[in-house]
């Protein structure tokens, strides 16, 4: 008898905890998105307020003049309809917006910890993000990257065995590269030479014996005679992306210049691999775009590279601006993995890989803020809750001169944080109102010479 009373005890405790738990997953969901959209957090209350119990009672209350006696109770009734009142708002917020649910719980789900520390809360804001990580099978459902087409079925699963140690004298300098242009063997190539892919790879490794430098001068190819397609990538139409297709036409986007890489790394025995993911590059797109880069394998070991990012950039009025750099050409796994993230966790090349709500949740610093010995001590997040200013604090070991500038999110009409450039530990940016803002940094070599972009954080003043 006892045995057969067990199953009706578990359903039942089984049916009281989705009760409970249900509301609270229903206003743990609002919430983190009102906190992610810097949006009144009354807002978030309200709503839970209004699931339970305000709408089950007066659900309950409209239906008591037409309801006949019956077996269920006053608390049945609420429970039943708090139930379903709840597991209704979490299914439409879901299906409405799935991808901005899981962005929104992996980076602010933990948003009523704030200021706070201590073991246990960290324990608690731990267990937060794995239940977000629980979302990232809802938000791959959305997830289409159109590069995935041009990548081979069969692909090796590299081991994080990247070089940590600077190469002996006489050999090729490594990331980060510093005062170097573009390699001779690109800059001479007669024109005799560029007739092929085949052709120009033999070139380079004829002219190129270091093996990290032929792949510095084939990534130099890539970035210097390919054209960002600019006008097809604002209007999210990409024609064929194949090697020989960008190799003619000299233009192409992110799958492009990885294909046509790979390509001239194949033609002369070099591994050099198409990888395909998610980049971001601004804190205004915290989700980031579908993105293709390289891995290369140079003397047994793993090197990360984006030909697309070292060759200019691109903004939606002028188009594509050309400007070679080596920024992202070979950086080290923890610089690369800030703003890209591989759809296979292997090209991560970390000892320990990140999840993806770790990777939205790291501030998007370029590779040059880490290039130039800049270390960010806070805020250790991409979004920030403020009362008052920005405040930025970092390690500047080079003494690098830094400007700041902030704007409200999506405005253009930025406002320096300072009077001047500053190589102090800390930068504070008086924001003006409540809203959310981006403070960008830049950072020089002289305090009135030129400046370069190496990072942003977003703040939301309260």
């Amino acid at each position: 008898m006892r045995l057969s009373r067990l199953p009706i005890h578990l359903i039942r405790i089984l049916f009281y905890l989705a009760v409970f738990l249900t509301p609270v997953l229903g206003v743990w969901l609002a919430s983190s998105l009102v906190a992610y959209i810097n949006g009144p957090t009354l807002l978030a209350a309200s709503s839970g307020i209004l699931l339970f119990p305000l709408l089950p009672i007066l659900w309950d209350l409209r239906g008591r003049k037409k309801r006949k006696s019956g077996i269920l109770t006053w608390g049945d009734r609420i429970t039943l309809r708090t139930l379903l009142l709840n597991l209704i708002f979490i299914g439409l917020l879901l299906a409405m917006r799935p991808q901005t649910s899981f962005l929104a719980l992996s980076t602010r789900g933990d948003w009523f910890l704030d200021g706070m520390s201590g073991p246990q809360v960290e324990l608690a804001r731990q267990g937060l993000f794995k239940l977000a990580n629980g979302l990232e099978g809802l938000y791959l459902v959305f997830y289409d990257n159109p590069f995935d087409q041009y990548a081979d079925i069969t692909q090796v699963k590299p081991q994080p065995t990247t070089d940590t140690k600077p190469r002996q004298a006489g050999q090729a300098k490594g990331w980060p590269w510093t005062d170097v242009g573009l390699h001779p063997a690109v800059i001479n190539m007669p024109a005799s030479a560029e007739t092929s892919i085949e052709s120009v790879a033999q070139y380079i490794a004829s002219q190129e014996k270091d093996p990290m430098l032929r792949i510095k001068a084939l990534h130099d190819y890539v970035a210097d005679r390919i054209a960002y397609d600019a006008p097809n990538y604002f209007a999210g139409n990409y024609p064929p992306q194949d090697a020989e297709t960008v190799f003619q036409r000299r233009v192409a986007v992110c799958a492009g210049y990885a294909k046509l890489l790979e390509a001239l790394g194949q033609a002369i025995g070099e591994e050099i691999v198409y990888v395909t993911g998610d980049s971001r590059s601004s804190t205004s797109d915290l989700e980031g775009q579908s993105h293709a880069w390289n891995a290369a394998k140079i003397e047994g070991k793993w090197y990360l590279i984006d030909p697309t990012w070292n060759s200019g950039y691109v903004d939606r009025a002028s188009g594509f601006t050309k400007s070679y750099k080596a920024d992202y050409l070979f950086p080290p796994p923890e610089v690369m993995g800030i703003s890209h993230f591989p759809e296979e966790q292997a090209w991560q090349l970390r000892s320990q890989p990140i999840s993806r709500g770790e990777f939205l949740r790291q501030p998007m610093m370029r590779a040059q803020f880490f290039a130039d010995g800049l270390d960010l001590v806070s805020p250790t997040r991409s979004q920030t809750d403020t009362r008052g200013s920005a405040v930025i604090n970092l390690k500047n070991p080079n003494q690098r001169w830094l400007l700041t500038s902030y704007a409200a999110k999506g405005s253009s009409q930025a406002e320096h944080c300072t009077d001047g450039a500053t190589q102090g530990p800390q930068i504070t940016c008086p924001l003006p109102g409540s809203g959310a803002y981006e403070v960008q940094l830049f950072s020089g070599d002289e305090q009135y010479g030129d400046y370069a972009y190496v990072g942003q954080l977003e703040f939301n003043r309260r």
